[in-house]
């Protein structure tokens, strides 16, 4: 019913920047939220930040001050801005949004995840 299609994910130095985008397209009424997680080897997937369709956003400590999320309604999609890049940034980076369909019901779901690799 919706599919999420990510790009902009790959290698980078630490200290470099790197946009992400994530395109939603379907049986889409609406889009509630928007939203980011990142899931290191070895590690839990865990959030990263998150934009309300009123253009609030809320993002982790560990990523405050170095990224910024934003959206595009009309084209509904979602973007994660990254910058002073670190090592520990490394992950698999997955877009999520909290979709109203056609036909009102509400549900989530998941990009297909791209990498990103911070190193020298």
């Amino acid at each position: 019913q919706v599919q999420l299609v990510e790009s902009g994910g790959g290698l980078v130095q630490p200290g470099g920047s790197l946009r992400l985008s994530c395109a939603a397209s379907g049986s889409i009424f609406s889009i509630e939220l928007m939203g980011w997680y990142r899931q290191a080897p070895g590690k839990e997937r865990e959030w990263v930040a998150s934009i309300t369709s009123g253009h609030s956003t809320d993002y982790a400590d560990s990523v405050k001050g170095r990224f910024t999320i934003s959206r595009d309604n009309v084209k509904n999609t979602v973007y994660l801005q990254m910058g002073s890049l670190k090592p520990e940034d490394t992950a698999v980076y997955y877009c999520t949004m909290h979709v109203r369909l056609v036909s009102r019901a509400l549900t989530d779901y998941w990009g297909q995840g791209t990498q990103i690799t911070v190193s020298s």
